[in-house]
């Protein structure tokens, strides 16, 4: 295995279970060399999460609800004081109120339209302002978004323009932290079966489209996302900034 992470500290968010995406990236990081940190959700998440950081050797286990300010903070506080710096960070997170992303669009509630927006987008935006201060050598900030943001998925519903802000911000943050050598970049995997998309409705429906409709004819796994994550955030990918690249077989290119 490549050790083109040796040496590098990163920050893992979103781990919820073996099949999460942030796992799969997690192990990629680690088996390149990668020191990591890792957080979970809460105290009902902390038994789930703890022994697979635990797995990667994670030294700053912590939870971390991103709508809570305090946390977010004591949360950089212990990076810093732990390692003095951080080399990369995977924003792997995203919510919406069942209620509005079950239904149109059009009749989503105000609350549940903000809650969505507030982990979904501006976490990111939260995150990357205090990763920034601790990523004087440059760094890489990365995030998951979905095809969705780009066309009309049927069932994504309020998850669309969401992602869509994400991807916005992405291209935003990208521009300004530029000049301080800060990359920030997000994969757009193709449907995987993780907890959170259980979420969405008919989503078997979906992946079975995914499937049928992509040229190589195949469900990515949390693997092929991590080793295309692994590549981002090692120097090799340097002057990749400001991208949405695509982990899934080819879908997004197929119209209709």
């Amino acid at each position: 295995m490549s050790d083109i992470l040796k040496g590098k500290k990163g920050l893992v968010i979103g781990i919820a279970n073996e099949r999460s995406i942030a796992w799969g990236c997690a192990k990629a990081f680690h088996e390149a060399g990668a020191e990591l940190a890792v957080t979970y959700l809460n105290e009902k998440a902390e038994p789930y999460v703890r022994p697979l950081a635990e797995r990667v050797k994670a030294p700053i286990i912590v939870p971390l609800d991103v709508c809570d300010d305090e946390q977010i903070e004591a949360l950089f506080e212990i990076i810093g004081n732990t390692w003095g710096r951080l080399d990369f960070l995977l924003h792997a997170i995203a919510f919406a109120p069942k209620d509005d992303l079950h239904g149109r669009v059009a009749d989503c509630s105000r609350q549940g339209f903000l809650t969505a927006m507030d982990i979904s987008c501006y976490s990111f935006i939260r995150l990357a302002h205090l990763a920034e201060q601790l990523m004087k050598d440059g760094g890489c900030l990365l995030t998951l978004s979905y095809h969705g943001a780009q066309k009309v998925v049927e069932s994504y519903n309020l998850m669309g323009p969401v992602k869509a802000a994400l991807e916005g911000t992405v291209r935003e943050l990208a521009s300004e932290l530029g000049e301080k050598n800060i990359r920030v970049n997000a994969l757009s995997p193709g449907p995987v079966a993780t907890r959170a998309a259980g979420g969405i409705a008919h989503f078997d429906a979906l992946l079975e489209l995914a499937k049928k409709k992509s040229p190589e004819h195949e469900l990515i796994c949390i693997d092929c996302v991590g080793s295309y994550a692994r590549f981002l955030v090692s120097d090799e990918a340097r002057l990749v900034t400001g991208s949405i690249a695509y982990v899934d077989a080819g879908y997004n290119i197929i119209g209709g």
